[in-house]
């Protein structure tokens, strides 16, 4: 039997309310982890009750979880991409972008899930799990269908995509040392893009077929 009163979409101002609230939950996740983030401090910030913010979320691991949900979201459909391309290269190219404009963008969100993965995942191996591996698989295999092709040198390519995410979302984790070795305040758009242009050069490298292979006419990526 159908519901006589189905549930209705949210309305806009319900929207931006729960978007100001995940905002500031990523900045304080980000900054004090889990345990140490509250509700209370949440709701201040947005000039909130504690009361008020439940009225949108359950409770801090429901918070939590959400955020967490919203990083993810984002950085696996960078990979739905990559794994549905038909140019390595290219393809490789949008993927480290997208990553490190994601760090440069939106850095709290990368320490938030960082925080999570160095604690071992407690709240959020399910997700990885679930959501990960199965993109994961699906990338490496279309990597593999590349080599096969003689469009790429074979690596393992799981390990490549481990080293690329480690690598780019470095730029938004460890800031605060690059920044001062490099004598500023804040890491700027150019380095950035300097960073892009040398992950790439790399990345291709390690995937460039040799100069005698058979298929490196048509297939050797360039640096």
């Amino acid at each position: 039997m159908k519901d006589a009163h189905p549930a209705r979409a949210p309305t806009a101002s319900r929207l931006l309310k729960e978007q100001a609230i995940l905002a500031e939950a990523e900045n304080h996740f980000a900054q004090f982890g889990f345990e140490g983030a509250s509700l209370e401090s949440i709701a201040a910030a947005i000039g909130i009750s504690r009361h008020n913010l439940l009225y949108y979320f359950p409770g801090k691991e429901a918070l939590y979880q959400r955020v967490l949900d919203d990083v993810l979201t984002e950085w696996l459909a960078g990979m739905q991409e990559l794994a549905h391309s038909d140019d390595p290269q290219q393809a490789l190219r949008r993927y480290i972008r997208a990553k490190l404009h994601y760090s440069r963008t939106r850095p709290q969100g990368v320490k938030v899930f960082s925080k999570e993965m160095i604690a071992g995942a407690p709240r959020y191996a399910k997700a990885i799990t679930g959501r990960v591996a199965p993109l994961l698989d699906s990338g490496v295999r279309h990597f593999e269908r590349w080599a096969r092709a003689q469009r790429i040198a074979k690596v393992d390519f799981r390990h490549l995509m481990f080293i690329i995410w480690s690598v780019t979302q470095a730029y938004a984790e460890q800031e605060a040392q690059f920044a001062p070795l490099l004598g500023k305040p804040a890491l700027t758009g150019r380095d950035y893009e300097k960073a892009e242009e040398l992950i790439v050069r790399m990345v291709l490298g390690a995937l460039a077929l040799p100069a005698t292979g058979s298929g490196s006419a048509s297939g050797k990526p360039a640096a």
